[in-house]
């Protein structure tokens, strides 16, 4: 039971951790964070749009978020790198804000949840799944769920890479939220088989090097003979 517990309170603090950096970092793009121990420490990567925002000038904006995180969460001796996102399209954390914000200025719920799906898919992701829920057209809550593309929601491969976030966003008819869950383009499923192909028999091998070597030519043989 105790590691059971040791457990869901590190789960806790990583989720806590999250939020912070979400409301802190939300001007530099926040695409999401990772955590592990070290023996010096711990190891935090964070990954944002505009990298240079989150370390600040001459490295103060992360030095004061290395402090925060020490003193607020109890973080022992955290080292902190930033990471630029390549492609912002298949971050999830990314595609929620970009919704949120939509819906902040007035877009229609159903057109900001098929424009990002169509950028998600255009930026090579094997599949995706957007749902957006609250009070969308009546008083009453519901959700819209946006999917396309091989998207498995059960075993070993949706747990190992499947890209997901939630995000919440405050309307005048009250929370609304959006969650997005991407399959990268470089996972692998156990029922995608790749048959290489088979190299040429030797036979071949050799009758095409046989073909390729010309002969040598007669006249040569006598010039270097009248030469001698």
């Amino acid at each position: 039971m105790a590691a059971v517990k040791h457990f869901i309170t590190e789960s806790i603090k990583k989720t806590e951790i999250d939020e912070f950096l979400e409301r802190k970092l939300e001007r530099a793009g926040y695409g999401g964070v990772t955590i592990s121990k070290t023996p010096l420490g711990t190891h935090i990567v964070i990954y944002a749009m505009r990298p240079g925002l989150v370390i600040g000038r001459g490295g103060g904006t992360i030095r004061e978020l290395a402090s925060l995180l020490e003193e607020k969460f109890k973080v022992p001796n955290p080292q902190i790198s930033v990471s630029e996102i390549e492609i912002p399209e298949l971050n999830a954390y990314v595609v929620a804000s970009r919704i949120a914000s939509a819906l902040q200025r007035g877009v229609h719920y159903r057109r900001a949840g098929f424009w990002a799906l169509n950028q998600v898919m255009e930026a090579g992701a094997l599949g995706a799944e957007i749902i957006i829920s609250g009070k969308l057209r009546t008083e009453r809550a519901r959700y819209e769920k946006f999917k396309a593309g091989y998207f498995p929601k059960c075993g070993d491969p949706p747990l190992k890479y499947m890209r997901k976030a939630e995000f919440h966003v405050q309307l005048k008819p009250g929370i609304f939220g959006v969650r997005v869950k991407i399959m990268p383009p470089d996972a692998r499923f156990p029922d995608k088989i790749q048959i290489a192909e088979e190299p040429p028999p030797e036979e071949e091998i050799v009758k095409e090097t046989e073909e390729t070597l010309e002969p040598v030519p007669e006249e040569t043989n006598n010039e270097e003979e009248a030469t001698e």
